[in-house]
This record gives C-alpha cells, sequence and structure tokens, in this order.
C-alpha cells in the first residue's frame, strides 16, 4: 500500500533539507539546554562563579588531574579488551594511543563514530588490522561503555535512591524497583543474545557475550565512569563522600543526555542536567567545577593526544628527540588532520568565550601601566576575531588544506598575542601556542594545495553555531546586571568590559554573517555539462567489448578520456565521492593511467574515489591504487554458441516458452530506426511498472526511460493479443562480442512466464546474429562466502544473502538467471578504507537511487 502524498512529501523536503534540518535540530537543544542553565543560575552572578574557580585549591586540581589520568587510563583497557576479543592482540602503547586520541577528539567534538573512529581506523590499520576488524573494536569498545552506564544507573537506582528535585522528583521506592528492573533488562538482553549465537545467528562476527567477558566489560566501564565522576567531584568544596552516588547518578544521565543531543561536547547541555539534578549544592561553586572539569577532562587530554603522537613515533622509529617530528610525520599525516582541527576550534572557542567574560580585575589594573586603552580595546574585538577564524578554519585543517594550515597558524599565534594584550590572558597564550606549536610540527599532513577554507557540513556548522550561541550566553549572563543603553556601545574604558563585549559579539556576528551569506549568494556556475560524443568517443565506443559501456550514452555522467583518447572512463561526483561507473572503456594497457589520474584529481578536490562494478580484470589496478576491495556479486553471462534449449535443464524454459505461446504471446525486435511510432505504446508500459513498483527511475548503473536514449537502440517487443505487454531495449557492441539489455518493463497484467520468453527468444536472436555472449546482469551479494574467518563484510554480506529476502530477493535472483545456465563472472567495488567507504557507499545509494538528492539528476549531459 503506498503512503500518503503528504508524508512522501514531508520525507522528500527532510531529505532536501537535513543539513538544515540537523543544524537547526542541534542548535535548539544546545539553545535550551543554555535556557535551562539562566534559569538555573538566576541568583548568582558572574563574580561569584570566578570567585569560587580562584578559590579551588591545588590538591583539588591535582586530584582531578590523577582522576582524570585514571579514567583515560582505563579507557585504554576497552581497546585491549576488544582487540583481544576480536583475536588481534596488539602492544598495549599501539591499543592506547589509539584510544586516547580516539576519545579526546570525541570528547571534545562529539559524534564518536566519526571521530574517534576515524582515529582508531588511522592507527590500527598501521598495525595491519582491517577495517572491518577496526570496525568490531570499536563496537565492542561502546559495547563496553554503554553496558558500564546501564549497570552503574541500575545499581545507583536500586541501592542509592536519592531525593531527586522538582520535575526530576521519584520516591525512593520507585527508584528502587526502577533499578532493578533495568538490571534485570541488562541481563536478559545478555542472555537472548546468547541464546542468538547458539541458533546460528552470527552478530557482525563478535564474540559470544561469556558472563566473565560482561563482568569484564561491566568492572571496566564502571571504573572508567566513577574515575571521571570523581574527577568532577573533587574539584566541588564542601562535598561529602555521601553526595557521590548522587552526583554519579547525575554524571551519568547528563553523558546520556549529552550523547543523545549530538550537541559538540556537550556543551550547555551536560552543564544544565548535572545542576538541575544536584539543587542542594551551592551553585557558584558547582558551577566553577563544571569549568574546571572542562579544561582538565576535556581540553588537556586533547593537547597531551597530539603531543603523546611526537612521542610514540620517536619510541617506533628509535630516532633523537631532535628529529622526532621528522620521523613522526607518517603518523601524524593520518591523525594530525582531525586532532589539529580539534586543539584549532577549541583554541577558537577559548578565544571567544573568555572575550564574553569579565577579565581578571588585578590583571587588567597591572595592564593599565603598560598600554593605553585603544590597545586593549582593539586587542579584545580582534582576539574575538581570530577565535572565529579558527572555528571556520576547522573544517579545512580536517581536509588537510594547506591554506587552512597557514592562516590558522598565524591567527594562533595572533590569538596569543591579543590574549596577553587584551587582558594578560597568560594561560591562553600558552595554550595557543602550544597549539600552534604542534601544528606546526605536522605542516606535511596539510598537503592539499587548494582553497583557504573547506566546505561546512552540517556537524562543523552544528559546532560553530553552538559555540557562537555559548559566547552569546556567556556575555549576557555575565552582564545581566548591566543597564543596557545605546550609549553603552560607545562607552570605552578601562572597567567597559559589558562595552566590550557587544562590540565583539557585533563583529563576530558580522563575520559569521558575512560567511554565511557569501556561501548562500554566491553565484551558482554553470550547470555541469557533457561535451557531447565527440568522434573519438565514437570510436572508443564502437571498439568496446563489454556492453555496459552503453551507460555512457545515459547522459548523466561525467567522461575522462585519455591522453591518446583511446579510452574513457565514466564517473559522476556524489557529495565528496567520485565515483567511477564500471571498467575503463577501451585498450587495457591505458586504463591504469586513467584511474590513477581520476585519483589524483578526487584527491586534488578533497574527494574519495569509488570503483563500482569492477571486474577482475581492473583489480590489480585498483590494488596499486592503493583501495580497498569487497566483492559486490556475480554477473551471469549466457555463452551464446553453447545455449540450448534441449537437455533436462532446460525443461522449465521450454515449458515457459510453449505456454507464452499458447497464451497467444509473440516476440519481436524492433529496429531503433522503427521505433518511433511505438514509443507513446512503451512509454505506457514504462509508467505502469513504475506505479506497480512504487519508485521513480533509478539513474548511473542503468538507464531511464527517456525517448531520446530510448530511440537509439533496437527493443525487444512482447505483444499478447497485438497488445504490447512487455519490452526492454537491446545493448549490443559493434564487436559482436555481448549483447545485453538495460530497461526491462512489463505491465501486471502480462501472462504468467512472459519474461523468460523474452529472454528464450532474445537469446535464439542473439545466436542468429552471431553475437557470442548474453548478460543477464548482475546478482548482488551472489558468491560471497561467509566463512567464519571470512572479513566482517563478506560475513554481513552473506547473512543479507542468506536472510535478507524482505529487502530484496537476493538468492531469488540468482536462482531466476541459473536458470540459463550462465557463467558467473564476480564484480568488485574498491574505495578508500575506513569510515570513508561508508560514506562512499551511502554516497553511491544516493547516486544510483536516482532521487532529488542525485547527482545524476542535476548533470546535464548529452542523450
Amino acid at each position: 500500500m503506498p503512503l500518503p502524498s503528504w508524508i512522501r512529501t514531508a520525507a522528500s523536503l527532510a531529505a532536501r533539507h537535513r543539513m538544515a534540518l540537523g543544524v537547526a535540530g542541534v542548535l535548539l537543544l544546545a539553545l535550551l539546554g543554555l535556557g535551562a542553565l539562566r534559569t538555573l543560575l538566576h541568583s548568582i552572578r558572574a563574580a561569584d562563579i570566578r570567585h569560587a574557580f580562584d578559590a579551588i585549591a591545588v590538591w583539588r586540581i591535582a586530584a582531578a588531574l590523577a582522576l582524570t589520568g585514571v579514567s583515560y587510563t582505563v579507557l585504554t583497557f576497552y581497546d585491549v579488551f576488544a582487540l583481544r576479543a576480536i583475536g588481534r592482540p596488539l602492544p598495549y602503547r599501539t591499543a592506547a594511543l589509539a584510544s586516547f586520541t580516539s576519545y579526546s577528539l570525541s570528547n571534545n567534538l562529539g559524534l564518536s563514530v566519526l571521530t574517534g573512529g576515524s582515529a582508531r581506523y588511522y592507527v590500527y590499520s598501521a598495525s595491519g588490522l582491517t577495517a572491518g576488524e577496526v570496525a568490531r573494536v570499536v563496537v565492542i569498545a561502546g559495547l563496553t561503555f554503554w553496558s558500564g552506564i546501564v549497570a552503574l544507573a541500575g545499581a545507583a537506582l536500586a541501592f542509592h535512591p536519592v531525593d531527586m528535585p522538582g520535575v526530576w522528583s521519584l520516591p525512593r521506592w520507585l527508584q528502587t524497583c526502577a533499578g532493578v528492573a533495568i538490571l534485570i533488562l541488562l541481563v536478559t538482553s545478555l542472555a537472548a543474545t546468547r541464546q542468538m549465537r547458539k541458533h546460528g545467528w552470527d552478530l557482525w562476527g563478535l564474540p559470544k557475550p561469556e558472563p566473565r567477558t560482561v563482568m569484564t566489560q561491566v568492572l571496566l566501564a564502571a571504573a572508567d565512569l566513577s574515575a571521571a565522576c570523581g574527577a568532577l567531584f573533587v574539584l566541588v568544596p564542601d562535598l561529602g563522600p555521601a553526595m557521590f552516588p548522587a552526583l554519579l547518578l547525575a554524571y551519568i544521565v547528563a553523558i546520556v543526555a549529552t550523547l543523545i543531543s549530538h550537541v559538540p561536547g556537550g556543551l550547555g547541555v551536560f552543564e544544565a542536567v548535572v545542576i538541575a539534578l544536584m539543587p542542594d549544592m551551592q551553585r557558584a561553586d558547582l558551577v566553577a567545577a563544571l569549568l574546571a572539569y572542562r579544561a582538565i577532562y576535556y581540553l588537556l587530554p586533547l593537547i597531551l593526544a597530539a603531543l603523546v603522537l611526537l612521542v610514540s613515533a620517536r619510541r617506533r622509529w628509535g630516532v633523537p628527540v631532535a628529529g622526532a617530528v621528522n620521523a613522526a610525520q607518517g603518523l601524524l599525516r593520518q591523525i594530525a588532520p582531525p586532532l589539529l582541527s580539534a586543539l584549532c576550534f577549541c583554541g577558537g572557542a577559548i578565544l571567544l568565550i573568555s572575550g564574553s567574560v569579565p577579565p581578571a580585575a588585578t590583571r587588567l589594573h597591572a595592564l593599565r601601566h603598560i598600554l593605553p586603552l585603544p590597545f586593549v580595546e582593539a586587542s579584545h574585538i580582534a582576539a574575538s576575531l581570530a577565535g572565529t577564524g579558527l572555528l571556520l578554519l576547522a573544517p579545512g585543517l580536517y581536509r588537510r588544506l594547506d591554506g587552512a594550515f597557514v592562516a590558522a597558524r598565524a591567527l594562533l599565534v595572533a590569538g596569543a598575542v591579543f590574549a596577553l594584550v587584551k587582558g594578560l590572558d597568560v594561560e591562553q597564550a600558552v595554550i595557543l601556542l602550544a597549539i600552534a606549536a604542534i601544528l606546526q610540527g605536522a605542516r606535511r599532513a596539510f598537503y592539499r594545495r587548494t582553497a583557504l577554507a573547506a566546505g561546512f557540513s552540517a556537524q562543523w556548522v552544528a559546532a560553530i553555531a553552538v559555540v557562537a550561541a555559548v559566547m552569546l550566553w556567556a556575555g549576557f549572563f555575565s552582564y545581566r546586571h548591566v543597564p543596557y543603553s545605546n550609549t553603552l556601545w560607545w562607552q570605552f574604558a578601562w572597567r567597559g568590559e559589558a562595552s566590550r563585549f557587544l562590540r565583539a559579539s557585533f563583529a563576530v556576528t558580522v563575520l559569521l554573517g558575512v560567511v554565511l551569506l557569501a556561501r548562500l549568494l554566491r553565484p551558482v556556475g554553470p550547470v555541469d555539462r557533457a561535451e557531447g560524443m565527440q568522434d573519438r568517443d565514437i570510436r572508443v565506443l564502437a571498439g568496446a567489448v563489454r556492453t555496459d559501456a552503453m551507460l555512457m550514452l545515459t547522459g548523466d555522467k561525467r567522461l575522462l578520456r585519455s591522453e591518446s583518447g583511446e579510452a574513457l572512463l565514466m564517473y559522476q561526483v556524489q557529495g565528496r565521492s567520485w565515483i567511477v561507473m564500471g571498467d575503463p572503456v577501451g585498450p587495457v594497457e591505458e586504463w591504469s593511467a586513467l584511474l590513477w589520474r581520476i585519483r589524483e584529481l578526487a584527491d586534488a578536490q578533497q574527494g574519495r574515489l569509488l570503483l563500482y562494478q569492477l571486474s577482475a580484470s581492473a583489480l590489480p589496478i585498483a590494488i596499486d591504487l592503493g583501495l580497498q576491495l569487497i566483492k559486490y556479486g556475480e554477473e551471469a553471462r549466457v555463452s551464446l554458441p553453447a545455449f540450448s534449449l534441449d537437455g533436462p535443464g532446460a525443461k522449465s524454459l521450454r515449458a515457459a516458452a510453449r505456454k507464452a505461446e499458447r497464451q497467444g504471446v509473440t516476440f519481436e525486435v524492433v529496429p531503433a530506426a522503427q521505433l518511433g511510432p511505438l514509443l507513446p505504446d512503451l512509454r505506457r508500459v514504462s509508467d505502469a511498472w513504475l506505479a506497480m513498483k512504487g519508485g521513480h527511475e533509478k539513474s548511473f548503473s542503468i538507464g531511464r526511460f527517456d525517448p531520446g536514449y530510448i530511440a537509439r537502440f533496437d527493443c525487444a517487443v512482447v505483444r499478447c493479443h497485438g497488445q504490447i505487454v512487455a519490452f526492454a531495449n537491446i545493448w549490443k557492441t559493434a564487436t559482436r562480442e555481448e549483447l545485453s539489455v538495460d530497461l526491462m518493463r512489463h505491465v501486471e497484467t502480462m501472462p504468467n512466464g512472459t519474461m523468460d520468453y523474452l529472454f528464450i527468444e532474445l537469446i535464439r536472436w542473439g545466436q542468429a546474429q552471431g553475437y557470442r555472449w548474453f548478460t543477464l546482469g548482475l546478482a548482488p551479494l551472489s558468491g560471497i562466502e561467509a566463512r567464519p574467518l571470512a572479513p566482517l563484510w563478506a560475513r554481513a554480506a552473506g547473512f543479507l544473502y542468506r536472510h535478507g529476502d524482505a529487502f530484496y530477493r537476493f538468492e531469488g535472483l540468482r536462482a531466476y538467471k541459473q536458470k540459463f545456465s550462465p557463467e558467473w563472472e564476480p564484480r568488485y567495488i574498491a574505495a578508500g578504507g575506513g569510515l570513508g567507504f561508508a560514506r562512499s557507499l551511502l554516497d553511491l545509494q544516493t547516486l544510483v537511487g536516482g532521487g532529488r538528492a542525485s547527482a545524476a539528476n542535476r548533470f546535464v549531459g548529452f542523450t
């Protein structure tokens, strides 16, 4: 039953504007958190928080640092445990490096699968792990974390119920019941998982959840969360041990809220939840502790992670300290871009937020005797603009742009100078200069000589918007007791912090607005247009030995030609993925240069290369390109000289042909020159077929019903009592090497066996015309052996092939084609490893899907 039109319309609008909706959702959640913070802190002043922050004892900071070290050390054993669980143990220093860099990234930016997962991939792939094995490590580490969250939350509620405030209020007996229910649910889920494994359900190659394994996971996660919460606990003065269970429960809820909201680092959300669930604490002390916790548990490990890269590189290659930077380049080239983009983003956030709160009065007083007031005023605005620039450059660093590297390095140094001039913020200056030094040490990682800044994904836009919102919130919170007047904008005084905040906020807002407006109003370039079929392309097509070369005639692809013009390949750009369709067309000796050229073009444009439906002939080149291979399926090819309807194997085909003829079904191949009068009838059949399938035209890997395209080919037509009930346009090579069909469409009322009859007659026609092969097309996921030691992707594909009939008739399609006794040839997909592979596959799905988001539909080619 088709969905109502309003649902389809809403889904289409959501898909078209998913980036804007995602950014709006994250920003809305961040604003709700900041709004809740404003309400919770309505009775305290910014000065109270500063005094509480300055009053944090040194021993408390030392204890928080120690507990932070314990937490991150325990986190490394997540990876040690996961590596052993998948049977690929590595030295502890490798697991520790992967874990530490991964969690320091994901804690600050959020989106742990995209940020932390990529760091793990770079470290582990250098140690010989495949992308599938890294994915299993990420999953097991995630399960360890969540098992600890659930177990600790259940235990805290069951054994240490506390009085909850306001809307969170739950009777203690109900908390106990809820905690027991959570623990029972955890145990039941694990038992159910074991039963699934006993009945042959292979859960993506994950180890069986044995009791000892589960207990180890829970204890690791409990130790990690307890130490992390303990780091916050010791920073809050006058907090007795009896309050630790209550704070632990608040901490767990805040962590879960942070993960669900996807707000980068949980800015505002984490703090609001902790403060709301701990109403009996002194608010100023708790806020000061949360700010110190941010610096100790989030920012400091991120800086240390970058430094650890240099140390680990020296240990790996055994070079002296002076040569550590050079020796680290191989590792830094992979991990440095995401790590340093996060560091620069944090540096920009520090500059922005610090400019929104009052400076230390003693430092500002000392500055009066060193610099004139105009220098301080100008530096305040300049520091905020430098911070904004660092936020905008962070995506460019992530994509390894050399222009972003040069600009970010300059802004970090300038920001350090401005931090000193505007308020003697020595700590900020040291942090910014340290980031600049680390950035300089990784300079070779930024090798793409392209633009100054990169395009902004939804995640980066959301992160920048959240930081801007936090900056404005901090300023208006700090100066909410200052009466607003228009004259505030023009007051220049040593104690004019509110005026400086207004001017800096205006400058930052204008800069962000200009960047946004420039992106929205930038002139739209000319629509991509193919050059058209040139004479040399006609010659290349005429010499093709495979019929899939006819896809260049669909008009939804770009063409890349070899230097000689004797070979070409078809590709399209979807998002950041450069997707090549099939093997290059032309002499095999020119394939390598063509594929290397498309790889270099994609890399220069910060793109990802994916080769789709490669044959075995192109595999050595794909390996040379450094791409990872997965088997996509198998193509059925019928040898026409050997095909016969005689013998017991063709019994079903003979029966289908005789039945069709008895029902008045006839077959005809209509030459392309005579197809014009039949196009309206073919359109009727095509529209009926699309309506029956409840879909729309696909693209890229198949043609579509376009009169100009259909009229290029001979067409196999099946009639029943004179009425067209099915058709297929015929692809054929000029060399008579291969014959196949593209679109195969029919009406719902066609007689049973009509499509069998069409294929039989078309094969006979091909035999009479002297063709060697007839291609029945691909059987996706066919021929992939899901053996216990096979890669994860193979086991997943095998599982889907066996049990995925609800989504697609994988086994049924192969069984249908097997009736024609074909020879099966494998087809592959090749792409870069890691998360980029998954993203490219998603782009491939969008491209082939043919919807509004497909680049093929926005491409104006030739037909």
